[in-house]
This record gives C-alpha cells, sequence and structure tokens, in this order.
C-alpha cells in the first residue's frame, strides 16, 4: 500500500494543478480586482466550477490512468481492491465525488485512512479502491 507521506504529496500537487487551472480559467476577473472582499465573494459565486474541475480531473486520470499527475509523480495509483485493475468510469467518479465532498468538509473523508490496515479513505471504501506503489 502507498504509505500516507506520499498520498499527502500528491494530494497537493494534484490541489496545485486544479486550483491552477481555476485560476486560469478566471484569469481575467481576478487579476482585475483588488478588493480581497470582492475576490471572496467571487469565488463562492463559482466554487460549482472549481469542483467541476475537480470531480473531472480526478475521474478522468483515475478511470484512465489509475493515477492524477500527483499520484504519478509520486509513483502510486488507484486501482480496484478485488482484482488490481483500473477503476471503471463509475467507481472512478464515486471516488472523485466523494473525495471532493470531504475536502468541503475538514476532509474528513481522509481521516479512515489512518485507521484501517489498507490505509483506505473513505472514498476507497465506497469505490472499493486501494492506493498502491506503482
Amino acid at each position: 500500500m502507498a504509505t500516507i507521506g506520499r498520498r499527502f504529496v500528491a494530494f497537493v500537487i494534484d490541489n496545485i494543478i486544479t486550483s491552477t487551472l481555476f485560476y486560469i480559467i478566471f484569469y481575467k476577473q481576478l487579476s482585475y480586482s483588488t478588493d480581497v472582499i470582492s475576490n471572496i465573494i467571487f469565488l463562492q459565486e463559482h466554487i460549482w466550477v472549481f469542483l467541476i474541475i475537480e470531480v473531472t480531473y480526478h475521474t478522468l486520470f483515475i478511470a484512465n490512468n489509475g493515477a492524477t499527475m500527483g499520484k504519478y509523480l509520486m509513483k502510486i495509483k488507484v486501482v480496484n481492491e478485488e482484482n488490481g485493475k483500473l477503476l471503471s468510469w463509475k467507481m472512478a467518479f464515486v471516488r472523485a465525488v466523494v473525495r471532493t465532498v470531504g475536502e468541503m468538509f475538514f476532509y474528513f473523508t481522509f481521516i479512515f485512512a489512518f485507521v484501517n490496515s489498507k490505509r483506505q479513505t473513505l472514498q476507497d471504501k465506497l469505490a472499493h479502491s486501494v492506493v498502491i506503489n506503482a
């Protein structure tokens, strides 16, 4: 199983990538505003775009390769816990949605990785997946 440390670094890399994509999409709106409050309101009004980016990014990479860019760089991947193959599109989507929801609520879904031998997060359990060394 992949270590918590590798998974954490992959998580940070992936969040940098998805945040950068969001910033690129809204560069014009965010770069011209000098008022912090206006930027916060703008981000709150457009959080749905960020959520779509997150779910799409994780679903596409996990279903196609078993690894996001962060996981690839950390040499880990997500596989079906029963047969070791890539997740189906459906299970990759379920994993991505639960992961994103967990991020919105103080990362509660990630706590599960600390209390089971397979280091599975809640999204891993629901998608019947494990994260292994590639």
